[in-house]
């Protein structure tokens, strides 16, 4: 079944199943604690979050029985062994995260810091 079609981010968020919802409006606030300078805008028909004119910092995926936070592969791949030695999935950009499980929130804090601190260190510095 494809997915419907978003008006706006907070479309996104009320399409939601109730399985989904948590998982997801938990990576929404933890997307703006911990990148108040992101702008949130709806790419792919899915959250994105963006900085400077048009930098993707990380997206939001919704699935049946998981959710991802994805971000750009070759950023990812210098996180992937911390992903994977935390005992989630990674793929190419990507955790993993069943709706069963408790969110790894230290972990994922972790993750967007360190895109943070590689955007202001490397695409905007």
């Amino acid at each position: 079944m494809p997915m419907p079609k978003r008006a706006s981010v907070d479309d996104y968020f009320a399409q939601l199943s109730d399985v989904q919802r948590p998982h997801l409006e938990a990576l929404r606030k933890l997307s703006s604690d911990i990148d108040p300078e992101a702008r949130e805008v709806l790419k792919w028909n899915l959250p994105v979050y963006v900085r400077g004119e048009n930098t993707n910092m990380w997206m939001l995926q919704n699935f049946k029985n998981h959710c991802s936070l994805r971000f750009n592969p070759p950023f990812f791949a210098t996180q992937r062994a911390a992903v994977e030695a935390a005992g989630y999935e990674a793929g190419e950009g990507f955790i993993k995260l069943p709706y069963t499980r408790e969110l790894p929130t230290k972990l994922l804090k972790s993750l967007m810091r360190a895109r943070v601190h590689d955007f202001e260190t490397s695409e905007a510095g």
